[in-house]
């Protein structure tokens, strides 16, 4: 149980740190405030949360920033569900509300193409299928 807790945390993090550059990010700092803030004003977590936006969003690229901010919400995270183990579940619903649906499976199609016929000069197009006519251009002169 400790290692899904764990990574949970991990799991949390990352998302939310993700989620900080989305259009939801408005809907998902509200929640997370009323998760991380038990027993503390909501509005004063949203603007530590907002201030951790901030820094995500200014990092432009800079790894070591974003991942000082994914560190600090995962310690807030950690203590969240030391401190209140029910909090879990309100978390795991949280990230599944916002986090966007992954392919449970993934097809592989493997397709071969064959040219036949001389040499091609000009565009090739590859498709399933092409319906209607399809002109040929003379080769260039030379060639």
């Amino acid at each position: 149980m400790e290692a899904e807790i764990a990574q949970l945390v991990t799991t949390g993090a990352t998302t939310v740190v993700g989620l900080m550059a989305t259009e939801a990010w408005t809907q998902v700092r509200s929640r997370l405030a009323g998760l991380l803030g038990r027993g503390r004003d909501a509005e004063e977590v949203s603007a530590e949360l907002e201030e951790i936006r901030v820094e995500v969003v200014r990092a432009d690229g800079d790894e070591e920033l974003v991942g000082d901010q994914t560190a600090e919400l995962r310690n807030r995270i950690r203590r969240l569900l030391r401190q209140d183990p029910q909090a879990a579940e309100e978390l795991r619903t949280l990230l599944e509300e916002f986090t966007p649906r992954q392919p449970q499976s993934v097809v592989i199609n493997h397709t071969v193409n064959t040219m036949d016929h001389g040499t091609v000069h000009g565009t090739v197009i590859m498709t399933g299928s092409i319906r209607g006519s399809v002109n040929e251009r003379p080769a260039p002169p030379g060639n």
